[in-house]
């Protein structure tokens, strides 16, 4: 049984693991992050990212790569399924409450390529599954699954709805939202020809839509809430 002593651990390496690594990285707290996978986990479609996140990524140091990489969104147009209800449009070129908006579906994999790629060699342990946490005075101790054992001073969470940490915490369950989901991205061998548009419908349960990426690509996604009558 090996004992490592790290003055920061985070589990998960998440878009909110790396994230959080990485803003620690560019104050110069150095930080080890925890990720029960063998690699990156860069599958998944695609994220929506309104002017707030693009301002923690300027922050950390990787916006303007993925701005070129990714189309401005400059409109939402919603529309309901529903006979009778009129569709309307909101232009994101006005000034918001804190400066201008700016909203653009990023590819999760060019995301969490981005956050790795700026964070020191060695920052990441893969293969580090997390099976229960206690506490010696001051220090968290951490176990993992292959008998690793890491003393820390702060200990931070981010390794999701099954979170190891939140249990240690005494957190609540997470709830089922009673809403199911699909969502993917469509790929094009030529430029899709759709505008730098939000679409979204409404109705009945159902909300879905798309969004392009880049000239090539476009994320959709559909979702039903079904109703207590089981419609």
């Amino acid at each position: 049984m090996t004992e490592v002593v790290e003055d920061i651990v985070i589990v998960g390496a998440g878009i909110a693991g790396l994230t959080t690594s990485l803003g620690l990285h560019r104050l110069g707290i150095r930080s080890l992050v925890l990720e029960s996978s063998e690699s990156l986990r860069v599958s998944g479609s695609a994220i929506l990212l309104w002017t707030n996140a693009w301002k923690a990524l300027d922050a950390v140091g990787i916006a303007d790569s993925l701005r070129q990489q990714h189309q401005l969104i400059d409109r939402i147009a919603v529309a309901s399924t529903i006979p009778g209800e009129a569709p309307s449009e909101k232009s994101l070129k006005t000034k918001g409450k804190h400066g201008d908006h700016e909203v653009r579906c990023v590819k999760r994999k060019l995301l969490f390529e981005a956050l790795e790629t700026e964070l020191p060699s060695g920052t990441i342990r893969y293969s580090s599954k997390v099976v229960s946490i206690e506490e010696s005075g001051c220090f968290k101790l951490v176990h993992l699954a292959d008998g690793t054992i890491l003393k820390t001073k702060v200990l931070i969470g981010c390794d999701g709805v099954n979170s190891v940490v939140a249990k240690w915490l005494g957190f609540k369950k997470p709830v089922f939202s009673g809403r199911s989901g699909m969502r993917g991205c469509a790929d094009y061998k030529g430029s899709h020809g759709f505008e730098p548009k939000f679409l979204a419908f409404f109705g009945k349960g159902i909300r879905c839509g798309f969004r392009p990426c880049d000239d090539q690509t476009v994320y959709w996604f559909l979702t039903w809430t079904p109703s207590s009558q089981g419609n």
